[in-house]
């Protein structure tokens, strides 16, 4: 599951030095299902973590009720739930002020997508806009959809991981057309070319030429052109420049890594053409990108300072080892 899962109890890793730690998917044994659902107290203290981190999973949350404002890539979502939001392995968020929180949590690895591959591009895509606001009717149905899921997977009833893997892809779907995305079957291969293009401009982000992102993925940079624009609308130079950018917001937001670092990250070599990059990107220069705070206000919600980010000598980084099924 290429280092996805963990046993329970594994401590979270840094994949660098200063970045937000990496939390992966706990799984009772070696090669249980790389899947979980369950509320945000029997998930653990890590389903509301106050501190900015990853995940190498998705994770899908229907929250009924709570109060506070969930931080997802420099973005604040203030809570006025019902709510539903979809994170996608490497978005760095965090929770601030979350009290109350009550809803359902599901948790699951890029491996359990293996019978709707396409899910992952439908997943990418409402992790690019994910918070989403249900009216009546559809957060009656997607209610039942989230406790037949449940159900199931508290059952583990003869056949259980197709229904799961079944019930999921209808989530999927359903909340692509409540995010009115447009849900389409792409062909295998040009699926699987765009898959992998979009985890290497997330897990490599110093990939820096179209040549370099169709050589690892052993196909000309003509046709990777050709299947990304196609699939996306938009060019590989184009997502791979954004998915760079980014990274770097999310690194000067909430590290403490100088912008000499930041830049080597990202794969810029000289650190004042990183910084020309950054301001003809963005129209700052990335210390004033630090310094005028970390997040983006969305629904009337004012910019705030720049909240403190815990060490892992913090109370709250020591209380994640109790989680019952805590994500890591």
């Amino acid at each position: 599951m290429r280092d996805t899962t963990v046993s329970p109890g594994t401590p979270c890793r840094t994949e660098h030095t200063g970045e937000p730690p990496m939390h992966r998917l706990e799984v009772p044994m070696p090669h249980a299902l790389p899947f979980a659902i369950g509320t945000f107290d029997s998930i653990g203290p890590m389903s509301r973590a106050p501190f900015p981190h990853r995940h190498t999973f998705h994770e899908i949350a229907h929250v009924t009720a709570g109060t506070g404002t969930h931080v997802v890539d420099l973005a604040r979502w203030e809570l006025r739930p019902p709510h539903l939001y979809v994170l996608t392995p490497g978005q760095v968020h965090h929770w601030a002020d979350a009290r109350g929180l009550t809803g359902v949590v599901v948790l699951f690895t890029d491996d359990f997508l293996l019978d709707h591959p396409a899910d992952r591009d439908l997943l990418r895509r409402l992790g690019a806009r994910p918070w989403l606001n249900p009216g009546a009717a559809d957060d009656v149905a997607l209610s039942r959809l989230f406790a037949e899921l449940e159900d199931e997977y508290r059952r583990a009833d003869e056949g259980a991981e197709s229904v799961l893997r079944a019930l999921l892809h209808v989530l999927v779907v359903r909340l692509a057309r409540l995010s009115e995305l447009a849900v389409d079957t792409p062909s295998a291969r040009h699926c699987g070319v765009v898959e992998e293009f979009t985890r290497l401009t997330g897990t490599d982000p110093a990939l820096c030429s179209v040549g370099e992102y169709a050589a690892r993925i052993g196909v000309t940079p003509g046709y990777l052109t050709k299947v990304v624009k196609a699939e996306t609308g938009r060019t590989p130079s184009q997502l791979a420049r954004a998915a760079r950018m980014l990274e770097a917001k999310r690194l000067l937001a909430t590290t403490a890594l100088s912008v000499r670092q930041v830049a080597a990250r990202v794969g810029f070599v000289d650190p004042a053409y990183f910084c020309r990059f950054f301001r003809r990107e963005t129209g700052v220069s990335p210390g004033d990108f630090r310094r005028a705070g970390d997040v983006l206000p969305h629904q009337g919600d004012r910019r705030r300072p720049r909240e403190k980010t815990p060490r892992p000598s913090d109370p709250v980084h020591r209380q994640r080892r109790t989680a019952d099924v805590a994500s890591r």
